[in-house]
């Protein structure tokens, strides 16, 4: 039987190593090939919106992997959410957006769901996907959204430690209001390993490695 064919969608180089190795490690029998085009993003953040001509971009990205063989495609950035969901119709092969598989298990973890992030445009993509999730699931959620006010551009500027600061604080304050926590952007997940114990009393759900695991469980 001939091996299956991933393609990885990314909007960040830095995020190709971190699935490169959860696919050796979860997926080591498929081949994969990366597109990655950071300017989407960065388009997205001047916009101040996912606008037309970015979900045009993105559809052509996912048409793209469809040709180059690929037999599933993830797109590995919550902020194209929208885009990624609009244009798998216009492909024959499925198509992932990587929250997916985090939202649905936050959905059946618990009632009380919070979102957190350090981008307005990724949280508000999660928090509307966690919603439609809960309803296609039938179930009833409580969700609180909560915006990093400061910390991405603290990254940005090379300050790390401002920016887990400001994330550790959100998780911190989140862990004692809900069931479970989502993290928006897979670059918060760090941030976790440095939680006190009882910081921690509640799942911190990161979508990399939960969206690799899915896949195995369908290619």
């Amino acid at each position: 039987m001939p091996r299956k064919t991933l393609a990885l969608v990314h909007t960040s180089a830095t995020l190709v190593p971190i699935f490169q190795q959860l696919c050796r490690e979860l997926l080591p029998e498929v081949e994969t090939f990366n597109i990655v085009d950071d300017s989407l993003v960065r388009a997205i953040g001047q916009k101040g919106e996912l606008t037309a001509d970015i979900t045009r971009r993105v559809g052509a990205y996912i048409t793209s992997a469809e040709a180059g063989g690929a037999d599933q495609v993830l797109v590995t950035c919550s902020s194209i959410g929208p885009a990624v969901e609009a244009s798998a119709p216009f492909v024959s092969v499925p198509v992932l957006r990587v929250d997916q598989p985090m939202a649905d298990l936050a959905v059946r973890t618990g009632k009380r769901i919070g979102v957190i992030a350090t981008l307005p445009t990724t949280l508000a993509p999660t928090a509307d996907l966690v919603r439609r999730r809960a309803v296609q699931a039938g179930a009833t959620i409580e969700l609180t959204e909560r915006l990093c006010v400061g910390a991405f551009e603290a990254l940005m500027d090379g300050d790390a430690s401002t920016h887990d600061r400001i994330v550790a604080e959100a998780l911190q304050e989140l862990a004692g209001a809900v069931d479970v926590i989502l993290l928006a952007q897979a670059s918060m997940a760090r941030v976790v390993d440095g939680l006190a114990v009882e910081d921690r009393r509640v799942p911190i759900l990161a979508s990399p490695r939960l969206a690799v695991e899915h896949l195995a469980t369908v290619l």
